[in-house]
C-alpha cells in the first residue's frame, strides 16, 4: 500500500499540544490525527496501566518468572473466537 504524505500548517500552540498527546500515549503524532480524524478513541494509557508495564519490565529485567510463550501462544490463537477471554480470566 502507497500511503501520499501531505503537510499541514497548524499554530505553534496545537502542534505542541497534538506531539504532548502523542508522546503520552506512545505513538506518532500522525498516528493520533490518524486516529481522531477516522472517529476512533486515541489509544491511551493512564499512569496506572504505565506504572503496572514499568512494574512488569522490571521483573523481566531482574529475571524473575514469566508467562511460558506456548501459554501466550494458546490465549492469542483464541482471539477472535467465541472461546476468547480477558488475559485474566483466561
Amino acid at each position: 500500500m502507497t500511503v501520499k504524505i501531505h503537510t499541514i500548517e497548524i499554530d505553534e500552540a496545537t502542534a505542541a499540544t497534538l506531539q504532548s498527546r502523542a508522546r503520552e500515549r506512545g505513538v506518532s503524532v500522525s498516528r493520533l490525527v490518524s486516529e481522531l480524524v477516522a472517529g476512533r478513541e486515541p489509544s491511551s494509557f493512564d499512569q496506572d496501566d504505565m506504572a503496572e508495564l514499568d512494574r512488569r519490565w522490571a521483573a523481566i529485567e531482574a529475571s524473575q518468572a514469566t508467562i511460558p510463550h506456548g501459554e501466550v501462544v494458546r490465549w492469542l490463537d483464541t482471539w477472535g473466537t467465541p472461546g476468547f477471554k480477558a488475559w485474566a480470566k483466561r
